[in-house]
């Protein structure tokens, strides 16, 4: 492969890492990688900082674990690093030793003398530094960074950029979605409990007002009170089920199968209804992808046994080739799953579908509903942080 078309490749590579969507840490390391090389750098990193005066994240490369291990703490942002962050400029220097602003590293760090340091930013705001340190090969090595070194890192740096900033701007999606499951949470005891501790409220009042008139009616006293009861059994069966969708199971311990079984039993009873349950055998799908199954079916279940006003509710998991397959069914009233009506559950269930790698389909008409999720076979393809 030529010059030219490595340099095309090792761009290419560090473009496609920000937008397949892998960890963030993991964006970083194959930028940091590809500019070392492409600069001709023996030592290459991408720094980015804390609220305090460290770093959050610094990927490094061409230094070994061993090494790294000697070196000890992270830096802090002092020195050539603090400049960069404190500026937002570029710095080329022949020699950073020789430069007044340089204040030491440990004594296990590498010697660095050619040094190219390229702030990371957003407008103007500077979210971190890209540095690489002692050109490389010794022909190059006399004359030190050029300025085709510098719009080669610059370029890299403007993707890293775009890496952190889809990763801020997905985290405050998250936190969004956790803000509107919590409203979610709040509107299901309001729904499911407060309307039943109301109801027993009023029969048991009731029941007290028929205990003191002349005559007593005792069978319609023991009439209120049995009603009460109901409503506080129902009431504590839908409180268990909110209180265990909290969280999902321990489903290394339990399996994810056998996890969404006693969920959808515990589901039933709380709602008076009965959901049926089938699973093949399964392969394993890895921790993350188990857990945005079980989420998913558990917001299908939550939406069947609530609004469809269905007769038959099922649950299965089977396995197709290379896919696993998750449907929650049932024969009740339908609804447009394009609606502004249909609320954030459906897209709380299509998000954690595509973090698993996986696909959210929703058919719904007259005759009922089947909410549909398939995940690739061989352990965990996640594209988003831990579920929750």
């Amino acid at each position: 492969m030529g010059d030219g078309l490595d340099e095309l490749y090792k761009v290419s590579q560090a473009v496609l890492s920000v937008t397949r969507q892998m960890p963030v840490r993991d964006v970083l390391q194959v930028i940091v990688r590809s500019a070392r090389s492409l600069v001709g750098a023996r030592y290459a990193a991408l720094g980015v900082p804390d609220e305090g005066d460290s770093f959050a994240e610094f990927v490094v490369d061409g230094i070994s674990g061993a090494e790294w291990a000697a070196i000890g703490p992270l830096p802090r942002r002092h020195g050539m690093l603090g400049v960069l962050l404190d500026s937002g400029t570029t710095e080329r220097l022949a020699d950073i030793r020789a430069d007044p602003r340089f204040e030491g590293w440990p004594a296990a760090h590498p010697n660095m003398s050619h040094f190219l340091g390229v702030p990371v930013k957003e407008g103007d705001t500077v979210l971190g530094i890209i540095f690489a340190a002692n050109k490389v090969p010794a022909a190059a090595a006399g004359r030190g960074f050029t300025e085709r070194d510098e719009e080669i890192l610059s370029l890299f740096a403007a993707h890293a950029a775009i890496a952190l900033t889809n990763a801020r701007l997905y985290e405050h999606s998250r936190e969004l979605s956790v803000l509107q499951e919590r409203a979610r949470l709040a509107r299901e005891l309001h729904d499911a409990v407060t309307q039943k501790l109301f109801g027993i409220r009023a029969h048991t009042r009731a029941a007290a007002v028929l205990a003191g008139r002349e005559p007593a009616d005792p069978g319609r006293v023991r009439a209120e009170i049995d009603v009460a009861d109901a409503l506080a059994a129902q009431a504590h069966a839908e409180l268990r089920a909110i209180i265990d969708g909290l969280a999902p199971p321990d489903l290394q311990a339990g399996g994810l199968a056998e996890s969404l079984r006693r969920y959808a039993g515990l589901a039933g009873r709380a709602h008076g209804g009965t959901v049926s349950f089938t699973a093949a055998d399964l392969p394993a799908l890895g921790t993350r992808t188990e857990a945005a199954l079980y989420r998913v079916a558990q917001e299908a279940l939550h939406n069947a046994l609530r609004h469809s006003g269905a007769a038959r509710i099922g649950l299965s998991l089977s396995r197709t080739g290379r896919r696993v397959v998750l449907e929650v069914s049932d024969d009740g009233r339908g609804f447009v799953p394009e609606a502004p009506s249909s609320g954030v559950g459906l897209a709380s269930m299509a998000e954690r579908a595509a973090a698993a790698g996986g696909k959210l389909t929703i058919r719904s008409g007259a005759s009922g509903t089947l909410v549909r999720m398939t995940v690739p076979v061989g352990g965990d393809r996640w594209r988003g942080p831990s579920p929750s």
